[in-house]
């Protein structure tokens, strides 16, 4: 019984039975338990006297001293050690790179302290306010100027657009995935203790490479689109993609509508100053007669792309834990990807090759029909059809 009980509790057990057993009953209980005369003493004291406050042991003063008591200065140099003012100053004892409780606990002791690693953790902890943190995204650089008045001319386009019934879809390109046994973050249900195996080094595999998925994004019907590009990702294939999804869906979803809204990172494949991707959005528009209207968000804010948070991190969700190992798995497992708000995803291989590195000349640039919008026009554009290539 004496092991359940914490060191007050043993000396007011020891002190009770002593009372109970009258006169030699102090003498009694020590032989019979080993526990000191002088500690049922204390007990009998104590069980004159007030109970202590919840969780106290000991009485007021008793017990030892804590170290920061013993050693004034302690504190003060600890919270000099961690302090992020001091992070990479060569002139000080830690540097930023080594945090942890037993080099602090080096660092203490070189200036002069006793203290162990445990009591280092114990005082950031209770004393100083400290806890382990991890790096946090929320410092955007530099914004332009125009950042908040671009948001709001692709908000006033994509209204406009959607109240005449014409598409408006949000592309970008998810970031590439290796293809095979490969460890895949996250988690998911399996038998207990029978995770599934990958390899340990995440080296390409030469036959089966790497994938591109390039998404496109319908906010007003919640549907996406992905093409799975085993190639290089060029503004090439953006386009193809958006020419196999207006085959597939958009001439199907907009029937008789001859325009199009796409919003756009400012760099990627569907970059605002890459040329290609100008051009082959000429020859989507020359082939299909549309009027292809382009907006960029501005530098810096492709998180806010709406692709990103309404269709790339449900597919991450959908797949977390699973090895990518064929092509076929990556295309089934984005294509089951759903919502409770009615996302579906529809999702095909494109098997073409790109070619990297194509330039496009300034004769090629002049014969585009485009035309720039008043506010940011290298931002936001318009190409129509040319008379010269019909439908």
């Amino acid at each position: 019984m004496c092991g359940q009980l914490d060191e007050r509790g043993v000396r007011l057990l020891a002190a009770s039975e002593a009372r109970a057993a009258g006169y030699g009953g102090i003498a009694a209980v020590a032989r019979a338990t080993g526990i000191a005369r002088s500690t049922i003493g204390r007990g009998l004291a104590d069980l004159d006297q007030t109970a202590l406050p919840a969780g106290q042991v000991r009485r007021s003063g008793s017990g030892r001293k804590p170290v920061q008591e013993k050693d004034p200065t302690l504190l003060a140099d600890l919270r000099r050690l961690v302090e992020p003012a001091t992070l990479g100053d060569p002139m000080r004892p830690l540097l930023w790179v080594s945090k942890s409780h037993a080099k602090l606990s080096e660092g203490l002791c070189a200036m002069g302290h006793s203290i162990s690693p445990n009591t280092v953790g114990k005082l950031l902890r209770e004393e100083l306010g400290y806890s382990r943190q991890s790096n946090r995204k929320s410092l955007e650089g530099a914004s332009h100027a125009d950042r908040d008045g671009q948001f709001a001319h692709i908000n006033a386009r994509a209204c406009a657009f959607q109240a005449a019934g014409r598409p408006v879809i949000s592309v970008d390109t998810k970031k590439k995935e290796l293809i095979g046994p490969f460890k895949n973050a996250g988690s998911d249900y399996r038998p207990k203790g029978s995770p599934e195996a990958v390899n340990v080094h995440d080296f390409p595999d030469k036959t089966l490479g790497k994938v591109a998925p390039y998404g496109i994004y319908d906010p007003l019907d919640n549907r996406g689109w992905v093409s799975l590009g085993i190639d290089h990702d060029t503004a090439e294939f953006a386009v193809n993609a958006i020419r196999t999804w207006h085959e597939r869906v958009g001439s199907v979803r907009y029937a008789g509508s001859d325009r199009l809204l796409i919003t756009a990172d400012c760099g990627g494949s569907n970059g605002v100053r890459v040329r290609l991707w100008k051009l082959e959005l000429q020859k989507l528009a020359d082939e299909t007669g549309l009027t292809i209207s382009v907006c960029h968000y501005p530098p810096g804010t492709s998180k806010w792309n709406k692709i990103e948070h309404r269709l790339f991190c449900h597919i991450t969700q959908n797949w977390r834990g699973h090895p990518l190992t064929s092509h076929a798995a990556v295309v089934d497992l984005i294509a089951a990807t759903t919502t409770a708000t009615g996302l579906k995803v529809d999702c095909v291989l494109d098997p073409r090759r790109y070619t990297k590195g194509i330039k496009v000349s300034n004769a090629e640039m002049a014969r585009l029909n485009i035309q720039g919008d008043e506010f940011h026009p290298e931002w936001n554009y318009t190409i129509a059809p040319r008379a010269s290539h019909p439908t």
